[in-house]
This record gives C-alpha cells, sequence and structure tokens, in this order.
C-alpha cells in the first residue's frame, strides 16, 4: 500500500498509531475481533495520513473501538469511541428509519405523494406522468438535484441561505431532472424534504421525531442535531482539504434530514447493533421495511453519485445495498462527509457483523480508502 502523505507525516502517524491505539473503556470479550480493528485502524492511520480516525466494529454483540492520532491537529488529544463528530450524510439513513417507523405504525405509506404533506401553497415538480412520492425521495430516485439552487453562504456560514423558503422557492422552479422512478441520484434535498414531510405526516417537528421514534428508544443519547457549548471539548474537529481546521458551523433545522446530525463511534455501534438484532419483536417490522430493496441499478437510466464507497446493486431507505461478491457478504451501507469530517458506516445482516470509520480531514483518496478497509473488514470478520 503506498502512503497518501510525505515521510514526516508517515513517522508522525506510526508514532501515534504505535502509541495513541485507545480503546473504549468496556473492552471487547471478543479479543480477535478487538485484535482485527486494532490492526487495521494502524494500517489505515498509516495509509490515510489523516491527523485522526477512529475505527469500530461489531461482531456477535460484541464491540471494539480504538482511536488514532488527535481530535484536531496538535492537540495531542486521542479520539475514542466517546468522542462526538458530525457524520454528515450518515444523517439519511436515520431519517430512512424514521419513514420506516411511520410506515410500519400506518402513519404514513411508502407510496404516499410528497405534495400532500407540505404546505397547501407548495408547487411540486411532477415530471411525467406521476407525482414524487416518499419512497422516490428515500431511495435518491425522485429527479430532484443534489443541492438547492440557492445564493451562497455568507460570514463563512455555508449554511446560512439554507432556510424551507429557499427550499419551497426551488421547488417552484421545476427542478427535477427526471421523471421520479427513472434514475437514481444522490439528493441532499430530497431527503431534506423527506425529513420535513414527515414533520407534517408526525404532526410536531422533525427532532422530536427522530428522538422519540428513533435516538430515545435505541438509547442513543450521544446522537443529537445540535452539540451544547458544554460539549464542545469533546467535539472532532474537521480539516479541510489544505489541511486547515476547519470551524464547527451549526446546521439549520431544514438540513435535519440530510446530514444535521452528530455522533460518537459507541453510539453508532449501538445503532448499528439494532440493525442487526433478528430478534427484536417490536422493531421487526420497522426493520423489514427500512433493510428492503426498492430499487435496483438493473433498470435504472442514470445512476450517479451512490457509487463512492461501493458499487450500488439496489437501494433501501437511505441505505446502499451491495450484493454479495466472491467471499464479501450482503452488505447496507453509507458514507457521510461534512466540516472536514469523512465517515463511513457498514453492516452485513446475514452475518452480524458491523463496522464504523472515521477521519477528520477532507480528502477524497482516504475517503474511498476507509470504505475499502471497511468492506473488507467486514469479509474478513464475517467468512463465507
Amino acid at each position: 500500500m503506498g502512503l497518501s502523505r510525505g515521510m514526516g507525516r508517515y513517522w508522525k502517524s506510526a508514532i501515534v498509531a504505535a502509541v495513541v491505539a485507545i480503546p473504549t473503556p468496556t473492552v471487547a470479550e471478543d479479543t480477535l475481533l478487538s485484535e482485527v480493528v486494532d490492526f487495521t485502524g494502524q494500517v489505515l492511520a498509516l495509509e490515510t495520513g489523516v491527523p485522526g480516525l477512529i475505527i469500530g466494529a461489531t461482531r456477535g454483540g460484541e464491540t471494539a473501538v480504538f482511536g488514532f492520532g488527535e481530535t484536531s491537529d496538535g492537540s495531542g488529544s486521542p479520539p475514542d469511541g466517546n468522542t462526538l463528530m458530525r457524520v454528515g450524510s450518515i444523517t439519511k439513513v436515520f431519517t430512512g428509519a424514521v419513514l420506516a417507523s411511520l410506515v410500519a405504525d400506518g402513519t404514513v405509506s411508502l407510496t404516499d405523494t410528497v405534495g400532500q404533506y407540505l404546505h397547501e401553497d407548495a408547487q411540486f415538480p411532477a415530471m411525467g406522468e406521476r407525482p414524487i412520492r416518499l419512497i422516490d425521495l428515500a431511495t435518491h430516485t425522485s429527479g430532484l438535484p443534489r443541492e438547492v439552487d440557492r445564493p451562497e453562504g455568507t460570514d463563512g456560514n455555508p449554511f446560512s441561505t439554507l432556510t424551507e423558503e429557499a427550499y419551497y422557492a426551488a421547488l417552484a422552479s421545476e427542478p427535477q431532472l427526471f421523471p421520479a422512478g427513472a434514475g437514481g441520484l444522490y439528493s441532499n434535498f430530497g431527503f431534506d424534504m423527506l425529513a420535513l414531510a414527515l414533520e407534517r405526516a408526525a404532526g410536531k417537528p422533525y427532532e422530536q421525531v427522530l428522538a422519540e421514534r428513533i435516538l430515545e428508544p435505541l438509547g442513543l443519547s450521544d446522537t443529537m442535531l445540535r452539540v451544547s457549548e458544554s460539549e464542545h471539548d469533546r467535539l472532532m474537529r474537521g480539516h479541510g482539504f489544505q489541511g486547515e481546521e476547519l470551524p464547527d458551523v451549526p446546521t439549520p433545522a431544514v438540513m435535519a434530514g440530510a446530514s444535521g446530525l452528530y455522533s460518537t463511534a459507541d453510539d453508532i455501534l449501538k445503532w448499528l447493533q439494532w440493525h442487526l438484532d433478528s430478534s427484536s419483536d417490536h422493531y421487526a417490522e420497522t426493520l423489514m421495511i427500512d433493510h428492503a430493496a426498492y430499487v435496483w441499478r438493473d433498470g435504472l437510466e442514470v445512476v450517479y453519485g451512490l457509487d463512492e464507497s461501493g458499487e450500488m446493486d439496489a437501494m433501501a431507505l437511505g441505505w446502499v445495498v451491495m450484493a454479495p461478491e466472491g467471499n464479501r457478504p450482503l452488505i447496507l451501507q453509507k458514507a457521510g462527509g461534512l466540516q472536514g469530517m469523512f465517515l463511513y458506516h457498514a453492516f452485513a445482516p446475514t452475518r452480524d457483523v458491523g463496522v464504523f470509520v472515521a477521519i477528520n480531514e477532507f480528502d477524497f483518496g482516504a475517503s474511498a480508502t476507509i470504505a475499502e478497509f471497511a468492506n473488507d473488514l467486514i469479509t474478513q470478520l464475517a467468512p463465507r
């Protein structure tokens, strides 16, 4: 494997990997899991050369988490399972789970049109013969573009012009790039609209719906849409493409569906364990709805933005479904990136294995590497 930084960064990372491999306070009883995750993290830290890296995995109900480097360049503080971080587009699969929960109890249907949950005077596009449905938003097949067409942010805040009014104005301009269901195009726009629709369907703020349906029942106390001042010392700082530390700019409420969440490695592993729990009678229907493959790649006219972390074979509710290939089992995965953080998490539902990796620098090569390593780690932990 080639190293992505110069030799000076190489030796810095080598020392960090050797000395600052910090497990979470609860050590996994599965010693093999700890051994494999620790070694994989050391190799990843050397390969990527990023300021900080966290890797965690769950297998058979056991977990292992290791941190390498620093929460911010020069801080001297190593990350661990309790470190808060922005998870970016991993938020989308939480939104998908909210949708699955509301479908399971009959509040909404996957085939409900989005228009029926928006303001009465909202103009919603309908290219082709049918309007956009909730399932289209959740599978990136709505035809909506990746981002809302809006003015650039101001005063160093890239999100300052992202408002609900901006979203409705964008919808009125008929932005669909293809008829709903005809293609697959990654869309932050679509998932933010999905959260707005679910908010109105449930009759309460989306943040409350997310907390009541997912975060509180699963005990995800460190997964949130806003970080208080008292928690900022736990926050992992992202770094830009030139290695500069980026500020933690809060996202507006309208971004809650696509990319607004913060979480920790411990919470993400708990989240993955929930998805792997086949014995849960209470959530069985929600999980079945959430994991089902609704849209297959075959037959779509275009697929763009869905293959960065492994080729998409089908789409579940926000999850990218990768069919078994060789020794690799069926995998559901989702990556994220925001404000200098790149993250990836995935699980093999038939093998009871899940993996999470996060780095705190915008490096596209490194983001591809962590996904490749995570998918390979799942394959190694779940032999066929």
